[in-house]
């Protein structure tokens, strides 16, 4: 059974590739080592997930390390981990002094039909730390006193999201997950788990992948703008309830420049980042994404400048040697959701 439980994931793992060569999705070297890249970082995730890290009765939180998945916040510390909804499990550890931080239980059915649906949600808004600065959250189907978290039947994992304002003086908080009342050690590796955790982390590979490229493809239905394309379909895919989303796809010929601009709603955090046709967010260490502390407003109103080099004005955004991609503007806790004005001009016109 191992043996072909392995030759089936690796012919899973193929077909999987079918999604970098699709209609639609770019064919520059470029976009297709990074397209195959982001698949290479799925496949370890994914195994991770779905073979190392997934007894929910031993839950271990695990920080994301270069995977990058549905346009991912280069300012945040994610962290997850894989539990049961028929479980219960306590949560500890310290705030830190990080400007957000939120945690969800999802069901996680990437690998069947691309969603992750949130079943219960705790944010800083309803979050009682200790006199010392520690946290304890109880997450289980059954309420509890104090910071609970639901859990529902069908839900698999936890989503903890920390996000930096400013990374230089900020420290995110440190988590621990344990089963409240669970057995004393691990099962023993069955050949029949192994099957199932290959089939599992193939399937979710794959899932994600396509999932995502749909996304994208839907975007390219408006190029260069940032629209509502309703925000069911975000959070249906795991998104944060207390953020409203705004993707885009964009496309830029040499010598372009794309010029977005918007009021900016009173709110926590907000943020813009460009990211690639995969939806994985750009290069960290080049200029590609700016936040309600990192930008520089006029007026109140926010201009971006995207473009292939710096064009001299504020809140600039390289595209890394793209020429087309995605895009995400976030409004997180706003009471309202500005649409920004986009246009595409020759970078002489912004100089």
């Amino acid at each position: 059974m191992p043996d072909q439980a392995w030759s089936q994931f690796c012919r899973a793992l193929e077909k999987a590739g079918e999604v970098i060569g699709s209609e639609q999705a770019p064919d520059t070297p470029l976009d297709r080592a990074e397209g195959y890249r982001y698949l290479s970082r799925l496949t370890r995730e994914m195994l991770y997930s779905c073979l190392d890290n997934a007894d929910p009765d031993f839950p271990r939180f695990h920080e994301l390390d270069l995977v990058k998945i549905g346009a991912d916040n280069p300012d945040n510390v994610y962290l997850s981990a894989n539990i049961r909804g028929d479980r219960t499990y306590r949560i500890t550890g310290t705030r830190g002094t990080i400007a957000y931080f939120s945690i969800g239980s999802k069901a996680n059915r990437y690998a069947k039909d691309g969603t992750m649906a949130s079943t219960g949600e705790l944010s800083d808004a309803d979050l009682t730390l200790a006199p010392d600065g520690t946290v304890e959250i109880i997450a289980s189907a059954e309420p509890q006193k104090g910071n609970w978290l639901p859990l529902a039947p069908d839900s698999t994992g936890l989503v903890v999201r920390q996000t930096y304002l400013d990374r230089t003086t900020e420290t995110p908080g440190r988590w621990h997950v344990e089963q409240v009342g669970g057995p004393a050690e691990p099962a023993p590796l069955t050949p029949e788990f192994l099957a199932k955790a290959l089939q599992r982390a193939a399937l979710s590979v794959h899932g994600t992948a396509a999932t995502f490229a749909h996304w994208t493809r839907t975007f390219m239905t408006r190029p260069n703008e940032l629209p509502d394309f309703g925000q069911e379909m975000f959070q249906r895919a795991g998104g944060d309830p207390e953020i409203f989303y705004l993707h885009g796809y964009w496309t830029l010929e040499p010598g372009e420049a794309w010029v977005i601009e918007t009021d900016v709603p009173d709110c926590p955090y907000w943020n813009f980042q460009l990211g690639n046709w995969w939806m994985e967010s750009l290069d960290h260490h080049r200029k590609i994404t700016v936040n309600k502390h990192t930008a520089t407003l006029s007026g109140g109103r926010l201009t971006i400048v995207v473009a292939a080099e710096d064009p001299g004005v504020g809140n600039w955004i390289d595209t890394c040697g793209h020429s087309s991609g995605t895009a995400l503007l976030r409004w997180l806790g706003a009471s309202v959701h500005p649409i920004p004005k986009c246009r595409v001009v020759g970078l002489e016109e912004v100089r």
